[in-house]
């Protein structure tokens, strides 16, 4: 049996904001972008895996008005669950992610635990960290 992630979906405040940081400074490609009642939910990708996508969307987007509103709240809170991607060179990205304007959590570090990496936060306040490729 073979199973794989297929997508991944990031809830953020304002789409646009949110491809300044994914798109053009965490250089992830726009695959789709899709507008329905009012909402957009844009998706993403990398050359490096191209089956898997991320979903950039609001959190009404595709919800109940109450979904909508606890989702929000954890949001603004910074309380939804981190994103972390794997970098050939974390140090190139780093530097890429911070000249972006991008807030820096963490600059890259060696973990006790294993990987080198560093952590951000989108414009929305979702922590994002980013790990070295353990072959680079």
């Amino acid at each position: 049996m073979t199973i794989s992630l297929q997508y991944c979906h990031i809830t953020v405040n304002d789409v646009d904001e949110a491809l300044a940081f994914y798109r053009d400074a965490l250089g992830l490609k726009s695959r789709n972008d899709v507008a329905s009642g009012g909402f957009r939910w844009v998706t993403l990708g990398s050359d490096d895996q191209p089956d898997l996508e991320i979903v950039l969307s609001e959190p009404h987007a595709g919800r109940s008005q109450a979904d909508g509103d606890a989702l929000q709240e954890l949001l603004t809170k910074g309380l939804l669950p981190m994103t972390v991607f794997r970098a050939g060179d974390l140090d190139a990205t780093f530097e890429k992610l911070r000249a972006s304007g991008a807030e820096v959590l963490q600059e890259p570090i060696d973990q006790p635990w294993g990987p080198r990496d560093c952590a951000f936060r989108d414009p929305s306040g979702n922590m994002v960290r980013i790990s070295q490729d353990p072959k680079a």
